[in-house]
């Protein structure tokens, strides 16, 4: 069984004393390939670092993430457009609008969305959303937005069949991870019905490890327990979700972006 992990933080600093052996766990575990998001200016040395140690496993991408959006969110968005302009990167991310922690710059995270929306489109890039409580003003922007050229992934989705339905509709697919193996997580009721095609597998590490080891650090060779929660919801082999998860996120992502 071969996968993707479509949203992991691998550059955290929670990985550093055993970056390595994790990596190693998550190759035998059948990852083959992982995508990076971006934070802010402070993660991207990490990022590239561990992308040039893991140059045909680990992918960078270049954004700005809604809690690190402040009022001099310009500065980092310069960052941004500059990496973007310097070299290629597999998406856009990770951006969007985040209302769980703080509402206080709402306005700043929806003009940063936008901006990040347009150099999507100005370098031919996917989008990797992060919508948490904010579905609707993500959303909102997206479609307000999209010409056709848009396209992406709702990260760690987790919310309703219509809002599934809305972000299908869009063109954009449903990043599914550790919520999917959560007893109350609600996708048993919004994933059934749902074809593949519009699906990837994430971990989002070190955050919302898959039940067994929810509350623990999170990491890619977990992948595996999400990839059969999601075949046991669809009545599906865990092969044929393996293998079509995979196939839509080399498609959206690029299976080796071009350096």
């Amino acid at each position: 069984m071969q996968l993707s992990d479509s949203h992991a933080h691998v550059y955290s600093e929670q990985f550093k004393p055993d970056r390595d052996d994790m990596l190693l766990r998550a190759f035998e575990a059948g990852v083959r390939t992982i995508f990076m998001p971006n934070i802010d200016h402070t993660s991207i040395d990490a990022m590239l670092e561990v992308e040039a140690n893991y140059p045909t496993q680990c992918f960078a991408q270049m954004g700005l993430h809604p809690c690190h959006v402040t009022r001099q969110f310009e500065k980092e968005l310069y960052e941004v457009e500059t990496w973007l302009n310097r070299r290629p990167f597999a998406a856009v991310g990770e951006c969007g609008i985040d209302l769980y922690w703080d509402k206080t710059h709402l306005a700043e995270q929806q003009e940063a969305l936008r901006i990040q929306v347009g150099l999507a489109k100005k370098h031919n890039l996917p989008l990797v959303l992060h919508t948490r409580e904010a579905f609707r003003e993500a959303a909102d922007i997206i479609t307000a937005a999209q010409d056709g050229s848009l396209r992406g992934v709702f990260h760690c989705f987790s919310g309703t069949r219509a809002e599934a339905e809305e972000v299908i509709h869009l063109g954009f697919k449903l990043g599914i991870g550790g919520v999917a193996t959560f007893k109350n997580g609600g996708l048993d009721k919004v994933l059934p019905g749902l074809d593949l095609e519009h699906l990837l597998l994430e971990t989002d590490c070190p955050y919302l490890a898959p039940v067994p080891h929810r509350g623990k650090r999170n990491e890619p060779a977990y992948l595996p327990l999400v990839a059969r929660r999601v075949a046991e919801i669809l009545g599906k082999d865990v092969e044929e979700v393996a293998e079509a998860t995979t196939r839509n996120t080399l498609a959206l992502f690029g299976e080796a972006p071009t350096r």
